[in-house]
């Protein structure tokens, strides 16, 4: 079905759909909403071409990756919190420009972009504390949002964000209710402000229950298996190895479950792992019954809202800049139990 015939079977010019289509504030919501809904019934698909020389956007969102993150394209996380995107953006006609750019050149790559008109939007990946990106991108005028927070970062800026200290201490307070008092941190690479916020949240717990925090029992990096697994045989080979495990990712926690069984332990009996999970599509944590205590918040539906906020940022640049802040739900699993 093509905009004439959409047009016609509501009774409406083609102007007025392909404005409500397209989020015009002059057009009512009660109008907004019945082509929508139209226009999903009949499976109308905008053409594209058509609706960049009435908008006179590129009908395009950017998403740029320095070479030092390139393993985030392959990242499990990364990919589900890009599915989540796409699904909004194919939704509302738009495409995705994914770009790897030398480190050095991010900042031009912002700028190029931006003064071509070649992408309508910008999200920004893994922030840190101090993100320059921010502020630089909020003189170049172009509409972004950030996936996460930078603490440090003053310039205002639209963004959405789990609360990760809440979320670790949470998870950590679980494991002291349970009896622990050696519990290990095996955190992602504390230069990202996530992680930050996630240590902060181990140590407030800890201090919560007057625990002093042993810096020989936290480890921080890049989250992998093999880097979990590394991690928890370190501790473990201590004198007074931990009884229980934070991990920052499930992805790490697969490689402290894999140390424990090569010592013969058992999780959830002799150690027990909590972990935060983004409840990734391609890594479930479980089917029915979880395999981890975790935290829990998908970054897959995360994505999906992203997208919707950058489109409602672009399509209404007026309106105040939005932030969100999600909480992650704690969900029990097999493995933590009573400190042994």
């Amino acid at each position: 079905m093509n905009l004439r015939e959409l047009s016609e079977r509501l009774n409406l010019s083609q102007t007025t759909v392909s404005r409500a289509l397209n989020g015009y504030p002059e057009v009512s919501e009660q109008t907004r909403k019945r082509v929508a809904a139209a226009a999903k019934e009949f499976n109308y698909r905008p053409n594209i071409r058509a609706q960049r020389l009435a908008t006179g956007r590129s009908m395009s969102i950017g998403h740029i990756i320095p070479l030092s993150k390139q393993n985030e394209m392959v990242n499990i996380v990364f990919a589900d919190f890009i599915a989540g995107a796409g699904e909004v953006y194919a939704r509302h006609g738009y495409n995705m420009s994914l770009s790897l750019v030398r480190d050095e050149e991010e900042l031009n790559a912002y700028r190029g972009v931006a003064e071509k008109g070649a992408v309508d939007g910008i999200i920004v990946h893994s922030p840190a504390r101090h993100d320059p990106r921010i502020a630089f991108l909020a003189e170049l005028d172009i509409p972004f949002l950030v996936h996460g927070r930078a603490s440090e970062v003053t310039t205002p800026y639209a963004w959405l964000d789990v609360n990760n200290k809440r979320a670790i201490e949470t998870g950590t307070r679980h494991l002291l209710e349970l009896g622990h008092r050696r519990i290990a941190l095996v955190n992602g690479e504390e230069r990202m402000d996530f992680a930050q916020r996630r240590r902060e949240g181990y140590l407030a717990a800890l201090c919560g229950a007057d625990v002093p925090p042993d810096p020989g029992l936290m480890r921080s990096n890049e989250m992998s298996e093999p880097y979990g697994h590394a991690a928890a045989h370190e501790m473990l080979d201590r004198s007074a190895p931990p009884t229980a495990f934070v991990a920052s990712s499930i992805v790490s926690a697969l490689g402290i479950r894999r140390a424990i069984q090569e010592r013969g332990l058992v999780m959830g009996r002799d150690i027990s792992v909590l972990c935060f999970d983004d409840e990734i599509s391609y890594l479930p944590n479980g089917q029915t019954t979880p395999v981890f205590t975790a935290m829990r918040s998908s970054v897959r539906a995360a994505g999906r809202r992203c997208a919707e906020l950058l489109i409602d940022q672009i399509t209404h640049p007026d309106q105040e800049l939005r932030t969100e802040l999600w909480d992650a739900e704690l969900v029990i699993g097999p493995s933590t139990g009573p400190c042994p």
